[in-house]
């Protein structure tokens, strides 16, 4: 719920930023505020409280969602490497769109690696679990797909500013 509420909220907020800000409305503005608010909130929120903090700090609640048996130890490294692409996404607010773009193909990367990861388990392993097959999953292809197109936007509009 909390992962639709911020997606939902990407959206959202750069809709209120430009209607509050003197931001330019042009359409290179506009792909570039959304870039900006789909990587903080798309990756890096929910990158951090959804993905970082349940894997390192709850970790069997975690295992037992996905559908995987307790005390794995891959579980405090996927948390760390949730916890190193929320933290760069959220970086990248205040970088030029080279950074966010980085930002953006290593996450499309441990995203998409994410969800073939799913798809194995619930093809091979017959792993449906809520937190295998629901909404993470989805999340999992729609948040690198999301700011993909956004970056490409940017750049073929010629974004080269910094945060908004």
């Amino acid at each position: 719920m909390i992962a639709l509420i911020v997606a939902l909220l990407s959206v959202l907020l750069p809709l209120i930023h430009l209607r509050l800000s003197r931001r330019s409305r042009t359409r290179r503005g506009v792909i570039h505020l959304l870039l900006l608010y789909a990587l903080v909130l798309d990756v890096g929120v929910i990158g951090l409280p959804l993905g970082f903090v349940p894997h390192v700090f709850f970790a069997d609640q975690a295992a037992h969602l996905i559908g995987w048996p307790p005390g794995s130890p891959f579980q405090f490294e996927v948390g760390m490497a949730d916890l190193a692409i929320g933290v760069t996404a959220c970086l990248a607010f205040w970088r030029d769109l080279n950074f966010q773009a980085a930002a953006v193909c290593v996450a499309l990367i441990f995203l998409l690696g994410d969800a073939i990861g799913h798809v194995r388990q619930m093809m091979g392993a017959g792993n449906f679990a809520l937190g295998n097959a629901g909404i993470p999953f989805y999340m999992d292809i729609i948040c690198p797909v999301l700011v993909i197109a956004l970056v490409v936007a940017a750049k073929r509009l010629g974004c080269i500013s910094t945060a908004a």
